[in-house]
């Protein structure tokens, strides 16, 4: 008679407890550089406020660089992930959601990458190559919300003309809070989505 193996538990402690740190870190370091700018954010911070070791910090992001680019692409992630999960097609509620992309932590820590990499060669290349996946991926799910059809003439420049507006609105949102002010733009913006698409 074959012996019986007990089956093998679907989850390994060691595993789980590594992502849990993975996540806390690249949590913390999209805050801190949304707070601090990148000068302002180190490893060493990160960890601190991950509640982890300089070396566990090292452990899973071996470079600053790392770090950074990994946090924006994570978090760039779960907000398209949020935006995939739109319970309608309504446009008004497409168009506020794509602006939200732009006016939130991830943006203000995005935006501190862009500057950092504009002067570092080293992160220029990681941060070009993320920002143009993540501005694909942006594009692509704009459309599928939108229930645009780019094979019509002008729909792809409209919602790429949409996503442009939502990043301006972002910007000037890092200086002032004026929400009354962006949901009118955004009201606005979504009679002209309707009117374009429809057309």
């Amino acid at each position: 008679m074959a012996a019986v193996t007990a089956p093998k538990p679907d989850r390994n402690p060691k595993q789980d407890r590594s992502r849990a740190t993975r996540q806390r870190l690249l949590e913390a370091a999209v805050s801190c550089l949304a707070e601090h700018g990148w000068v302002g954010s180190t490893v060493a911070v990160v960890a601190e406020r991950a509640g982890v070791s300089r070396g566990a910090a090292q452990h899973h992001f071996p470079t600053r660089e790392d770090l950074f680019t990994a946090a924006v692409e994570y978090v760039a992630e779960e907000r398209s992930q949020a935006l995939r999960t739109l319970p309608s097609r309504d446009r008004h509620e497409a168009v506020a959601a794509l602006v939200d992309l732009f006016t939130g932590p991830l943006f203000r820590a995005a935006l501190h990458l862009w500057v950092a990499a504009s002067g570092e060669e080293q992160l220029r290349a990681r941060v070009t190559e993320l920002e143009a996946r993540v501005g694909r991926e942006s594009h692509r799910i704009a459309v599928e919300v939108l229930g645009a059809d780019e094979s019509r003439p002008g729909v792809r420049e409209t919602v790429q003309g949409l996503l442009d507006m939502a990043r301006g609105l972002g910007l000037a949102t890092l200086l002032t809070d004026d929400r009354a002010r962006r949901d009118r733009v955004v009201a606005q913006w979504a009679r002209l989505i309707d009117e374009a698409l429809d057309a």
